[in-house]
């Protein structure tokens, strides 16, 4: 079984689309607040994504 490499890039984007906004709220949001509580759940679910897509991409690739 493969992945398409273009399919794996997109999953790549998409996560990097998640984590990178995640990462600037994260400076600009005051510990403690329901905002910051969010954006780092959200943070936590885009590298969770991220590492699946890593490991899929690897595993596969083989």
């Amino acid at each position: 079984m493969h992945i398409d490499p273009e399919m794996g890039k997109a999953a790549f984007r998409m996560s990097l689309f998640i984590i990178v906004p995640a990462l600037g709220m994260l400076l600009l949001l005051k510990p403690g607040s329901p905002q910051f509580a969010v954006t780092v759940f959200t943070l936590i679910i885009g590298l969770l994504f991220l590492s699946t897509v890593i490991v899929l991409v690897r595993l596969f690739s083989r």
